[in-house]
């Protein structure tokens, strides 16, 4: 097993590092981390319009008139449907930080590139304006692409030098921006000839060519159970072997899931049925009770089963953090990595998790998911209420008591070794 081990982490390692070190992937991770506070602000307005507690709209209309619920709505509409906006802006700054340009210029012609791709609508009135879905979740793989041409396209013209040079006595802000002047003439000039170029098509825009093509076929791929499946299992995989398989994963599906998420989240806002099963919250709140793997129940089994002095060590270290979905004491500290005991569970209870809330919710057993971005570290049953009443928290202790049934074998085997070990010490 360990010669097994051994020769898939030398299999695993340059995968994994090419992945984690790309330099897109990279960016639009960084994106991610930039835009989640408002993200999870604006969900929590949100979630001031729908409490579960009966009564609840009477009284506020009372309270507030009947347009209470403009307060909580304007600051949803300003995080959800213009996202993009605010992911563009870390990937952006990410890929200048890589390639050392002007992080300003990189953002600002990024946001130029999209605006020119976005179509204007106007209305019976003749007010013109962009539409808010272009800048939601759904032009959300459109604008990441568009930010990397349009930085693409800046390092390119200053790596060959194509600026405007002022003269040393010139004050370097005041230069900064003149050298970016011709980089700026190619940006505009190339999406606006993508913008013709499609307006030629059925399509119309490069927005409903990208989605259409692109990021609905990603997102009905994302959404299903074998997809699921088969992420988790590479993701808990990846950890076995001392990488950082939500990192490498996450850089991937997080566009994808946070698209799910928020398609939610206005069906939510409207009132209507949500769609997707599988989302950023299905897989940071179900799947994830404890850290990846659920291993809160590994937690729970060290903190209340241990016989051995190095396991209920290890379980009152690990509990709280866990408590946060925290699990990397677990991960290096039992170990979990190139563990081969403890791999076994590992991967299985990953894929269980996703199994069982994915057949739950596609069932009716469980609610949709709503879509609201919690922060990560929201105990177990709390996010669960929050993102699908009291069914969901149910079905969290549910997945809970399985992960505490597929670790507790495994644990109690080490446990046993350990106990062992230490009585023949003394």
């Amino acid at each position: 097993m360990k010669n097994w081990s051994e020769k898939m982490s030398e299999a695993l390692m340059p995968i994994a590092e090419k992945i984690s070190g790309n330099r897109y992937l990279s960016a639009v991770k960084e994106g991610f981390f930039g835009a989640m506070p408002i993200l999870i602000v604006g969900s929590l307005f949100l979630l001031f319009t729908s409490l579960p507690f009966e009564g609840y709209s009477d009284f506020m209309a009372r309270m507030f008139s009947d347009k209470w619920m403009d307060f909580f709505y304007i600051p949803y509409q300003v995080s959800y449907q213009l996202m993009t906006l605010f992911v563009v802006v870390g990937i952006a700054k990410s890929l200048a930080e890589y390639y050392r340009i002007d992080t300003k210029a990189a953002i600002t012609l990024s946001l130029v590139g999209i605006f020119i791709l976005t179509p204007v609508i106007v209305t019976e009135d003749k007010i013109k304006g962009f539409p808010l879905s272009n800048l939601s979740a759904s032009g959300l793989l459109l604008c990441i692409l568009a930010t990397c041409l349009a930085v693409e396209i800046l390092r390119y013209c200053l790596q060959k030098g194509w600026t405007i040079k002022m003269p040393d006595s010139v004050p370097e802000n005041i230069a900064k921006s003149f050298a970016s002047v011709i980089p700026a003439f190619f940006v505009f000039l190339t999406f606006n000839i993508i913008r013709l170029v499609f307006s030629l098509t059925p399509f119309g825009n490069a927005q409903t060519f990208i989605f259409q093509t692109l990021q609905k076929p990603l997102q009905a791929l994302g959404s299903t159970l074998p997809a699921t499946i088969i992420v988790l299992a590479v993701e808990s995989i990846i950890w076995c072997f001392g990488i950082h398989g939500s990192s490498i994963v996450s850089s991937v599906m997080n566009p994808i899931w946070y698209s799910l998420s928020a398609e939610n989240a206005a069906a939510f806002e409207a009132g209507t049925a949500m769609a997707n099963v599988v989302n950023y919250q299905f897989i940071a709140h179900f799947v994830k009770i404890g850290g990846v793997a659920a291993t809160l129940g590994l937690a729970i089994a060290c903190l209340l089963r241990s016989r051995s002095n190095q396991y209920k060590a290890l379980g009152k270290l690990a509990i709280i953090p866990s408590v946060f979905n925290i699990n990397e004491p677990l991960i290096f500290g039992m170990p979990i990595v190139l563990n081969p005991v403890m791999m076994i569970p590992f991967v299985a209870a990953n894929i269980a998790a996703g199994t069982v809330t994915y057949l739950a919710i596609a069932s009716g057993l469980c609610p949709m998911i709503n879509g609201l971005n919690l922060p990560y570290t929201t105990p177990v049953i709390i996010s669960g209420f929050i993102l699908c009443g009291w069914r969901g928290a149910l079905l969290q202790i549910v997945l809970l008591l399985i992960s505490i049934g597929i670790y507790y074998p495994f644990f109690a085997m080490l446990d046993k070794q350990a106990y062992e070990t230490e009585q023949s010490e003394s």
